[in-house]
């Protein structure tokens, strides 16, 4: 009867175990952050400037040739400044933190346990190449969206209007995404890059209207 009652003590703990191991393992959103940060950020970059840019030379120009090469133009521009501007971002991190390093293994030299933490650290560094790489796509990405919108569109109302709601539903789906790879809020994360993107397009529209009405023809 002992054995008998033993017997189910150690698949209880197994069980126990067993449910404990998913819990164990969680996902480190801190990691994520680089990556969301150049993703995110440069997707809703190249959405909004060119957008923004676009629409600019829409309020003075009919013309969709001038509209796409100067989309395309801000394209190229603006993929190689996010590309340099995140390398030496990054870089300058890098730079950081392996002095950092190096200082801590002057101070510990621990044997096996500081080799295995220098291990980790140098496995978790960052890497401005690929940094770099994923700001420049992302905001490639994002910028195509205006350009493929108003591309095909001869109407010049009509392409700023079609410009506007494509940027916009891109907008929302890049907000959504951040949000929830990121854990945020997914109305704010919305809203805010949805207001801000209406608001940078707006505001060129404006101001080149603006100064075009001024005099200064185009």
């Amino acid at each position: 009867m002992d054995a008998q009652i033993q017997i189910p003590i150690p698949k209880d703990a197994a069980i126990q175990n067993q449910c404990q191991e998913p819990q164990e393992k969680e996902v480190d959103y801190a990691q994520r952050a680089q990556w969301l940060r150049a993703a995110v950020l440069g997707a809703n970059d190249g959405l909004v400037s060119i957008a923004s840019l676009m629409m600019g030379i829409g309020a003075v120009k009919k013309d969709v040739r001038a509209m796409f090469l100067a989309g395309f133009a801000g394209l190229v521009a603006g993929a190689c400044s996010m590309a340099i501007g995140e390398f030496v971002s990054v870089y300058s991190q890098l730079d950081i933190e392996v002095a950092q390093m190096k200082r801590d293994q002057r101070v510990q030299q621990n044997g096996e346990e500081s080799d295995d933490s220098e291990k980790e650290e140098k496995e978790n560094l960052p890497n401005p190449f690929q940094a770099a790489l994923a700001s420049a796509l992302a905001f490639s990405f994002g910028a195509i969206v205006p350009l493929m919108a108003a591309a095909f569109i001869a109407n010049h109302k009509l392409r700023l209007v079609v410009v506007i709601c494509a940027v916009s539903l891109a907008l929302v789906v890049f907000g959504v995404i951040g949000a929830v790879l990121g854990k945020t809020p997914v109305v704010k994360s919305c809203a805010r890059v949805l207001i801000g993107g209406w608001m940078a397009m707006a505001v060129t529209f404006g101001l080149t209207k603006l100064v075009n009405s001024a005099g200064l023809e185009m």
